[in-house]
């Protein structure tokens, strides 16, 4: 009885697998092409069909991505230098501007910041188009292979349309693992991928190095100037106030410096990566707030004639760091190439900041005009002022 159980599982199995095969060696072209070898690629729903031509060494491709809107873009490459996007001689497929279908062209990859532009490719491609039917878009093109063997590394993209530009591609999941070797003579594969590989490490370190930078520059170092504006006007929280104030830009300094430190390792490791506003910003804060923690230390006495200076000073050196650190970090968003969920995090909690020290500026400011008001008038209580007033008026 437990044997026959068996039956219909297997027959399940086979069925699927059967359905599976159907989806690559069976499919059917809308121009009727048909091609020697299919393999189903390991993510974003995409397939390549090709036929190796040994005599001239060339290979007839078909590259396919299901599951794809009209208003986004696709992309296959062999990238014959590395392993990764940087390098990739790339065919792509984006909406024809003038309405109805796709249209294909080649494009160079020389940085991560490529727009995708169209341009030759470091070999031969004699044809190449596009279609678009059923949410599913088809490249076909005949590559003449480089003279140096028939396994190439190739990577698979797609992304958003942004008007008639290829925009970014998600920088998470499994955009960041399209990559596969592919030999176009045996059709043997090699995963390029997986949880292990280059790309995972080096996102997980992106990752890491915004989130420092978004909780010291982006938040502690706010925190830390609100506390010295608005928590030292309360008499009974001095010299409390200045010690948290310290403590929280202290600990935001430490916290950014290991984010610095992290993003010019990244730098330094990510050959190709061009950003530069962000890279400059963040350099310019560590010598800002290095500066700003120097001069902690050499803070004139309250009554000494230079501590008007040193506070202005460190006045606008602290603004200055809080409003680049911010931007900074909406730089690095953009940089990440995130979803709209982290940015609408991050600014809620600057908005929360804000809601929290306009209500702080209109409790304390009342009392700190009260203060300077009784400052200003208690010399006139004391008999020299009285006589210097009076004789003033003469």
């Amino acid at each position: 009885m437990n044997r026959l159980l068996w039956i219909p599982l297997l027959i399940l199995g086979l069925l699927a697998s059967n359905c599976h095969a159907q989806n690559c060696s069976s499919h059917v072209f809308s121009n009727n092409a048909k091609f020697a070898t299919c393999i189903r690629l390991p993510v974003l729903n995409s397939f390549l069909h090709w036929t190796y031509h040994s005599s001239n060494h060339t290979a007839d491709i078909a590259y396919r991505q299901t599951n794809v809107t009209a208003s986004s873009w696709v992309s296959w490459a062999l990238n014959l230098v590395g392993k990764g996007m940087v390098g990739s001689q790339c065919l792509v497929a984006v909406p024809n501007a003038r309405g109805g279908g796709f249209r294909a062209y080649t494009s160079p990859v020389s940085s991560y910041a490529t727009q995708l532009a169209q341009g030759p490719l470091s070999f031969t491609v004699p044809s190449i188009s596009a279609e678009f039917a059923n949410q599913q878009v088809v490249i076909f093109a005949t590559l003449v292979l480089p003279a140096n063997g028939t396994s190439f590394t190739t990577v698979w993209q797609n992304g958003p349309m942004l008007g008639t530009t290829p925009g970014r591609h998600p920088m998470t999941g499994p955009n960041m693992v399209s990559i596969q070797t592919v030999d176009f003579a045996t059709g043997q594969t090699t995963s390029g991928g997986g949880k292990n590989s280059r790309f995972t490490s080096v996102m997980r370190r992106r990752n890491i190095h915004g989130v420092l930078n978004a909780i010291s520059w982006g938040i502690l170092m706010p925190v830390g100037a609100m506390i010295a504006r608005y928590v030292k006007v309360i008499p009974s929280a001095d010299p409390a106030w200045f010690y948290l104030h310290a403590g929280c830009q202290f600990s935001g300094y430490v916290i950014g410096v290991a984010g610095w430190g992290t993003g010019m390792k990244l730098g330094s490791d990510s050959k190709g990566i061009t950003f530069k506003t962000h890279r400059c910003i963040g350099i310019t804060l560590f010598c800002l707030a290095t500066l700003q923690l120097t001069a902690a230390f050499v803070r004139p006495h309250k009554d000494h004639k230079y501590r008007p200076l040193w506070k202005y000073f460190h006045t606008i050196v602290g603004y200055t760091t809080i409003a680049l650190g911010i931007t900074n970090v909406y730089k690095g968003f953009d940089a990440l190439g995130r979803e709209d969920t982290w940015k609408k995090a991050y600014t809620g909690v600057i908005v929360a900041l804000g809601i929290v020290a306009v209500i702080l500026e209109a409790i304390t400011w009342p009392v700190v005009i009260k203060r300077k008001r009784e400052s200003e008038n208690k010399p006139a209580d004391t008999g020299y002022a009285g006589n210097r007033q009076h004789t003033s008026t003469v």
